[in-house]
């Protein structure tokens, strides 16, 4: 039987979550697939082989191209040609069972009997292998026998102490950055372009709220990211809700998470020579082992590899080549032995602040979270480092009461944090700011509605309204309001297009004591906070995966009683087509069950035709006859 055949009825005999779980380690196209035939011969076309190929390390990728040699073998036989190959050292028959297990996990081989008896590689992926030479890539015997390359250098003499409190202070730093990254996304999603990579406005933007150049903005998104914490949706960069978990966390436990994240997703090939070789220098020698022990990756891995080695140093991990003792540590015994060995060198977290009579305040180290987080409900942002400045504004003070907060509370709050006490400056302005609040209301409006404006009739979203004509005067003038496209509605009213919410923040961002209120005229809180919705376990792809699987299983369903009749069609319907010799067994009237040996010409009209090697006859067998088919050969 063909390959073909063979992968079709392997995957037909997977049940749902083992079929799931195959197509998604290979990433197998869903289009143009409406059964497992057609999914077998797309998982054996040589472009998808050669990407199933592509991550495997080197030792995998020799026992594969031993066993692709001896064409079907046991295990033991196949651990035989590799030592003749010149593995070095020898493999144990352990070591191959685990390299032809990955292999066969990703439907390249099939291993039949008790403990590997029968060893078979399809044929499409023993002709891929057979082809690496003409692609510079090596054969089996090559990825066998050649050692590799000189062990990495050993670190320099420079004292671990420099580079410790080097990477500390860059610890530090990514964590600040991330805080500030999370916190500009909540406030406004960034744009991703169509061709991938941040717009560069939305760049320049968070470069700025970082206190980065623009350069570094990719690189805190990449780490960030990884700690899920912020998650790309609909070309839109957004906060995750993991963030309100994460920014309550001290200084050390933030760095762990990003850590953490960072190894958890470090390519399984070189977090295993890191981890054979932390105390050696991460330079040009790493990336020549990775090379070696992933042969088929190509430029791939290590692109991978300096984009880690990039987000390590700029978490601490390393400073270039060299790792720190934290970088060490979490590579061999873990995050919590890597975040003890860095809790040390960060500086301590402070849980007061001065205010100052120019409406700043001034933090004398890195603020506590719980802190930090309830200052900048009330206060913007202005200077990042150990000791951070904020702004109190009459816009950030209204943001604030906006959001539900009292003129009381804003003062309690700054009174107990204070070093300094409550300015006098500052306390009439919270209080002035509080007293004006709501001079300007902005509500919805039913878009099925329409309102009469001079005459006509208009369709409007929101309006908004005040007791002093004079300030909806000067709403309506206000250049920097012009895209409200304000339209007055009878008096003491004006009418826009836009949603509430949307006039709202523009309204606040323009500095206008403005509240929200709802249908009722109910004054409503507003928070200006974008976070992603939550999203299911599975991403898209899986979805895909999941629709695929559905879509196999229907189209056995729709057979019905006659589906083992429609499998036995198409295995023909293939086997005709390949010109692949066939063992038919066929019943006869009387009971008797007879076998054939065909080399099969046709299918139609109910019936198979082919040529009968042993009586040199062509036979023509009514299909309702024949009970199974198997290879010949």
């Amino acid at each position: 039987m063909t390959n073909t055949l063979a992968l079709a009825a392997r995957l037909r005999a997977l049940d749902d979550d083992a079929l799931h779980s195959a197509i998604g380690r290979r990433a197998a196209a869903a289009t143009g697939i409406r059964d497992f035939f057609d999914l077998a011969e797309a998982l054996l076309q040589p472009d998808s082989i050669q990407r199933a190929l592509t991550p495997l390390d080197r030792f995998t990728l020799a026992a594969l191209a031993a066993a692709a040699q001896l064409g079907s073998a046991a295990i033991d036989e196949v651990s035989a040609l590799l030592v003749e190959w010149g593995a070095s050292p020898q493999p144990n028959r352990s070591q191959v069972e685990t390299a032809l297990g990955a292999a066969s996990a990703l439907l390249l081989v099939d291993i039949d009997g008790e403990g590997g008896a029968n060893v078979s590689v399809y044929e499409q992926v023993r002709a891929q292998l057979a082809s690496w030479p003409e692609h510079d890539l090596p054969s089996g015997e090559q990825l066998a026998g050649v050692a590799a390359p000189v062990l990495l250098t050993a670190l320099p003499a420079a004292p671990q102490e420099t580079i410790d409190r080097l990477g500390a202070e860059r610890a530090f730093d990514a964590v600040t950055a991330v805080t500030e990254l999370i916190s500009e996304l909540m406030r406004e999603p960034a744009l991703e372009l169509q061709k991938g990579g941040l717009a560069l406005p939305s760049a320049k933007r968070l470069a700025t709220a970082l206190s980065l150049d623009v350069t570094a903005v990719a690189p805190m998104l990449s780490i960030a990211r990884r700690a899920c914490l912020v998650t790309l949706r609909e070309r839109s960069w957004l906060a995750t809700a993991a963030t309100t978990d994460w920014l309550a966390l001290p200084t050390r436990d933030r760095w762990a998470a990003l850590a953490g994240a960072w190894l958890g997703e470090l390519p399984e090939q070189i977090r295993a020579l890191l981890a054979r070789r932390s105390r050696s220098g991460w330079g040009d020698g790493l990336r020549a082992l990775i090379e070696w022990s992933s042969p088929a990756a190509g430029d791939t891995l290590g692109k991978r590899l300096d984009e880690f080695t990039r987000d390590a140093e700029m978490l601490g991990l390393a400073d270039g080549a060299v790792p720190s003792t934290a970088g060490i540590r979490l590579l061999d015994h873990g995050v919590d032995a890597a975040a003890e060995s860095l809790a040390g060198l960060l500086p301590d977290e402070v849980d007061k602040v001065y205010v100052l009579q120019d409406l700043s305040i001034v933090s004398p180290g890195p603020l506590d979270p719980a802190v930090s987080a309830r200052l900048r409900t009330f206060a913007d942002v202005e200077g990042r480092a150990l000791a951070s400045t904020y702004r109190v504004s009459e816009s950030s003070i209204n943001r604030a009461i906006a959001a539900g907060a009292h003129a009381a509370g804003l003062l309690s709050f700054l009174d107990g944090i204070s070093l300094s006490g409550i300015p006098q400056p500052l306390e009439y302005l919270v209080t002035e700011t509080a007293e004006r609040f709501g001079r300007v209301r902005v509500g919805p409006l039913d878009e099925s509605d329409a309102t009469t404006v001079a005459g006509g009739r208009i369709h409007a979203r929101s309006y908004v309204r005040s007791a002093d004509a004079g300030l909806l005067s000067t709403l309506e003038v206000d250049q920097s309001l012009s895209a409200l496209g304000f339209t007055r509605a009878g008096e003491g009213r004006l009418v826009s297009r836009f949603a509430r919410d949307d006039v709202f923040w523009a309204l606040t961002d323009a500095r206008y004591p403005v509240a929200a209120e709802s249908a009722e005229r109910a004054i409503v809180p507003l928070r200006r906070v974008t976070i992603a919705p939550e999203q299911a376990a599975a991403d898209a792809r899986d979805e895909k995966v999941d629709e695929l699987v559905r879509r196999l299983r229907a189209a056995e369903a729709e057979s019905g009683p006659d589906a083992e009749r429609a499998w036995l069609r198409r295995q023909l319907d293939i086997a005709v087509k390949a010109r692949v010799a066939l063992t038919v067994s066929v019943a006869m009237p009387d009971g008797r069950e007879v076998q054939y040996t065909l080399e099969p010409t046709g299918v139609g009209g109910g019936r198979l035709r082919g040529r009968d090697r042993a009586a040199d006859i062509e036979r023509t067998l009514p299909l309702s006859s024949i009970r199974s088919i198997e290879s010949a050969d």
